[in-house]
């Protein structure tokens, strides 16, 4: 058999991963923005194949606040579109990942998973913004005293995105 070229994605069953994009965020991110504002370097594009395509989006999000009871969220979005948040509250926001940690030590690793559907074959872009409670800090991949330590670790956070064939 011809084994040269590549299988169309028309041919390919319902279910199939048409395609995988990944990224990797190792470094330290902090902000002290009430409002939202991007987690730099946590931000993937993918650009389906077919319209009709699903995207699976999976996340692993290292957030952790300052110490003393405040509050940070993360939202998902896909280019400037929310998703995997909950509905609309009074003044609330949708986030993805909300964190309130009383203690320097604590840490709150999130897994956000979504099936999307983009309906598009346009460059597609899959990003967190992040924001925290005014007189607090938002923290990427480390936590909040960030001790020189060995019982003080930094982790990781990661975006992937698959194409789904539907």
């Amino acid at each position: 058999p011809n084994l040269t070229g590549s299988v169309p994605s028309s041919a390919m069953p319902a279910g199939s991963v048409l395609q995988v994009v990944s990224v990797v965020k190792t470094d330290v991110f902090t902000t002290t923005s009430a409002s939202l504002v991007d987690i730099t370097g946590l931000s993937v594009s993918i650009t389906p194949i077919s319209a009709t395509s699903k995207i699976l989006v999976l996340c692993s999000l290292s957030l952790n606040v300052t110490n003393g009871n405040y509050m940070a969220q993360a939202v998902l979005f896909r280019g400037a579109t929310r998703i995997s948040v909950g509905d609309a509250a009074g003044s609330r926001t949708q986030s993805s990942a909300y964190a309130t940690i009383n203690g320097d030590r604590g840490r709150s690793p999130f897994s956000v998973t979504f099936l999307d559907s983009p309906a598009t074959t346009s460059s597609t872009t899959y990003k967190f913004q992040g924001l925290v409670e005014t007189g607090g800090t938002l923290y990427i991949n480390r936590n909040a005293s960030d001790i020189d330590g060995a019982n003080n670790g930094r982790t990781a956070s990661t975006i992937t995105v698959m194409e789904i064939a539907e």
